[in-house]
């Protein structure tokens, strides 16, 4: 085999081209980074004639400690993918922005003792620099920032269309209140019952609040989830679980000698006879508006002050013992037998802000009443048999259960669809976040902020810190408060706390396709033109907060005929977690971190990308370990050898080897084009390193190295543009197309082939895979051993498999 070396002269007597220097990462990477940047290389066309493709990866907040591994791993996975759609021939958009308002931006402010605009202003190019320096293929000239009021402006605006349909509505009751961040927060923000930011014990806290009626969409949210088939199920699972959805009637219980009655919402009305107990959560009002006839008020009321103190998840904890008191001179009357009397407790395992906050308790046919009325020695009564038939339940004795459960409800109640989900608290008692666009006026009342004067602009302050009193910052600002209301012209104020984080990343990917329209939100031929979202990358912890709420305003903006597609996501794409090299979550207290900047300046970015991709499969928790590393940046480094030394010039390469380069070739095209669309990454990386591995002592012609560097660049990009120039490459390789997979190339020149006698392997051969019968037989039964072993015996059968096995049945 002839290799190159360029080293040695020519049969002419003159030095041959020699072979490029040692693969330096940091020179090449800020060379073509600065070439995709001037030649606009991934700017996305709004009227190209192909088809389209749009790629979304969740935006980040600028964290003043930069972006990490958790970034790292879903952008390198869109990348990856928005590179290969495009050399696909798809018109593809990867776009990239900021979500920099909320509560990560601003207690990063406070704490480095600077004003947020400040710190946000330089943790976004600091992020952005990070970036561009793993070769990610954004679209920049499509960035949005949650903190520009070109942007804000039409967070504000769809905020008035949610106002203007009765989905945004102002009322004081009680919220989940985080005692550390002093603001509220939504109970999609509460995990086990502390603040998902912050990690602090939530309380609850009465104040006025803007809400949305998310609960006015919960069928609809629900129905989504039905037409998402590329949407992981635990991910649709987690969304129905959240919202909640329950099938059942809602019954009054009148409470004797008073004009109140306890409603209640129940999945078994069949069980209504089986009732010996009541219970009521500690908030609700019932106790309060008769607490005149409740004889035991003041050990009630201990009980109360005690049991708000706990968070709800404590409240409602399996484990946890139930407590109570009962509300001694107060009873209710069963439905239909109204001799019965019914004894009411209050307990804090009933939460006010689920169902109507009052049960009805049956013990005989739920384990929790049960527990309950053993430890308070209630009666149990069985009001179902053996066969599901209904008794001791009056007129309805003999009833199937399920029958039962619509003639009970026709006959005491009616019948309600109930869900677990509660409208989100929107509001934010903090500084740094969109003001909602609202005046309040004595005479006027609630008036929305004219379209025409947004944005409702934050004013600059220089006391920012949150006030704990219930009021955000601005509700200090005199001069930005006072104002006109726009209806009578008379004085009035403000609204003075402001939105969540989650508003802006609401609906962020709108505004990608068309960042720059002062006239509208969005062009409604380019929302047209790209959306839905075709692959979405991101996270598991976004399930039930992100995903949701952007799925419910891309639904409200779709039944005002607003956005074409009532879902803005045709397919999510989740990743694992990336642990530290200890196995452990990465921690700066732990000191396991990772920091990708450290990993890009010593390995270069195309090792970091590829080493990452190279962990495990996408949707797995994978451990970082800085050893692992080296194996990837060597294989860059054979590249680099193979690449250079095919490219000085040398005798032609025999047909045999040429054939044996160019059928790994279309093996590797083939195998990572399948595993780019699976989202298999890891595996396509071993492909590459096979490849590397057979092909390293081959010599390749120059269309061969073109079509490698074609495969490599999405993974690498910055070595396959300098490698593809070196070999005389006029343009950037995402301008060019995926290599065609010649199929009669796929196939194996020879298989292994099982020779088995009565199903006990005797041998194995080598075999073209398409071997007939016939052609197998002719060279097994010449084989010596199988001569021997068949000598004197009576063939019965042979079982044929193709490409696999002969199995020859003999008589023993």
């Amino acid at each position: 085999m002839n290799k190159p070396n360029s080293s040695k002269a020519t049969k002419g007597g003159k030095a041959g081209p020699k072979v490029r220097k040692k693969y330096n990462h940091k020179t090449i990477e800020a060379k073509w980074q600065e070439y995709w940047a001037t030649k606009k290389t991934f700017v996305a066309s709004d009227t190209s004639k192909k088809p389209k493709k749009f790629i979304l990866v969740e935006f980040p907040y600028p964290s003043g400690y930069g972006l990490h591994m958790g970034h790292l791993r879903p952008y390198t996975a869109g990348d990856v993918y928005s590179k290969f759609m495009r050399l696909k021939g798809f018109e593809t958009v990867f776009p990239m922005g900021w979500d920099a308002f909320g509560l990560p931006a601003e207690n990063f402010a406070i704490k480095h003792g600077v004003h947020p605009e400040v710190s946000t202003k330089k943790n976004v190019a600091n992020a952005k620099k990070q970036l561009q320096s793993w070769g990610m293929s954004f679209d920049w000239s499509r960035e949005v920032n949650t903190t520009d009021p070109d942007y804000y402006k039409w967070t504000q605006w769809i905020f008035l269309q949610l106002y203007k349909a009765g989905l945004a509505y102002e009322a004081t009751g009680l919220i989940n209140w985080c005692p550390k961040d002093k603001t509220g927060l939504a109970n999609e923000e509460v995990q086990g019952g502390v603040c998902e930011r912050c990690g602090s014990a939530v309380e609850k806290k009465e104040l006025r609040q803007w809400y949305l009626r998310i609960t006015n969409y919960a069928e609809k949210l629900l129905a989504g989830l039905r037409h998402l088939p590329e949407w992981p199920e635990p991910v649709k699972l987690q969304q129905e679980n959240w919202i909640g959805k329950s099938l059942g009637a809602e019954i009054d219980f009148h409470i004797a000698e008073t004009h109140e009655k306890l409603k209640v919402f129940t999945t078994r009305p069949d069980t209504l006879f089986g009732v010996t107990f009541m219970v009521v959560a500690p908030e609700h009002p019932v106790i309060k508006s008769l607490s005149s006839r409740i004889h035991n008020i003041k050990e009630v009321n201990e009980y109360i002050d005690t049991a708000l103190q706990r968070t709800e998840i404590e409240r409602g904890a399996d484990d946890k013992e139930k407590t109570g008191v009962r509300l001694e001179g107060i009873h209710a009357i069963l439905p239909g037998d109204e001799a019965r009397e019914i004894p009411i407790f209050v307990a804090d395992y009933v939460l006010f802000g689920y169902g109507t906050g009052a049960i009805m308790a049956v013990p005989a046919n739920d384990e929790r009443d049960g527990a309950f009325a053993k430890k308070y020695h209630l009666p149990v009564i069985q009001v179902i048999d053996d066969n599901g038939k209904l008794i001791n339940s009056r007129e309805f004795n003999g009833e199937d259960f399920e029958a039962a459960k619509k003639s009970i409800t026709a006959r005491f109640g009616k019948g309600k669809i109930q869900y677990k989900l509660r409208d989100w608290v929107f509001s934010r008692q903090r500084y740094w976040g969109e003001p909602i666009p609202i005046i309040h006026c004595e005479q006027c009342g609630v008036v929305p902020v004219p379209e025409k004067d947004l944005p409702v602009v934050l004013p600059k302050v220089k006391k920012y810190l949150p006030t704990g009193t219930g009021e955000s910052p601005l509700a200090g600002i005199e001069s930005w408060v006072n104002t006109k209301c726009p209806k009578c012209k008379k004085s009035a104020k403000r609204e003075t706390n402001t939105m969540p984080q989650w508003a802006g990343s609401s609906w962020y990917w709108l505004r990608y396709t068309d960042p720059k329209n002062k006239k509208i939100f969005a062009d409604k031929k380019r929302l047209q033109r790209w959306t839905p979202v075709d692959i979405y990358f991101g996270g598991m912890e976004h399930t039930t907060l992100h995903l949701l709420y952007s799925r419910f305003w891309n639904q409200v903006l779709h039944d005002q005929k607003l956005v074409p597609a009532s879902e803005p996501y045709d397919k999510r794409v989740p990743h694992g977690i990336v642990l530290g090299p200890d196995g452990d979550k990465m921690s700066k207290s732990k000191g396991n971190v990772v920091d990708p900047a450290v990993i890009s300046k010593q390995w270069g970015s195309d090792t970091m990308r590829m080493y990452m991709l190279f962990l495990g499969p996408h949707g797995s928790q994978v451990a970082w370990n800085d050893q692992g590393i080296i194996g990837v940046r060597r294989f860059l480094e054979r590249v680099w050898v193979w690449v250079n030394q095919n490219n000085v010039k040398r005798p032609a390469s025999s047909v045999k080897v040429a054939h044996d380069v160019e059928k790994a070739l279309h093996k590797l095209v083939d195998k990572v084009g399948k595993d780019i669309e699976s989202f298999s990454f890891n595996t396509t990386i071993s492909a590459m390193m096979q490849f590397i591995s057979e092909v390293k002592e081959l010599p390749a012609s120059k269309e061969q190295l073109r079509r490698f560097l074609i495969v490599l660049f999405p993974f690498a990009s910055h070595i396959a543009e300098e490698l593809n120039h070196i070999i005389g490459g006029k343009k950037s390789l995402q301008n060019e197309q995926w290599p065609e997979v010649n199929k009669r190339l796929l196939k194996e020149d020879l298989v292994d082939f099982i020779v088995q006698i009565n199903g006990k392997v005797r041998e194995k051969i080598q075999l073209p895979p398409d071997a007939t019968q016939e052609q197998a037989e002719s060279i097994v039964l010449n084989l010596q051993k199988i001569k021997d072993t068949l000598e004197g015996r009576q063939m019965v059968r042979k079982i044929f498999v193709p490409g696999r096995l002969l199995n020859l049945v003999v008589k023993l």
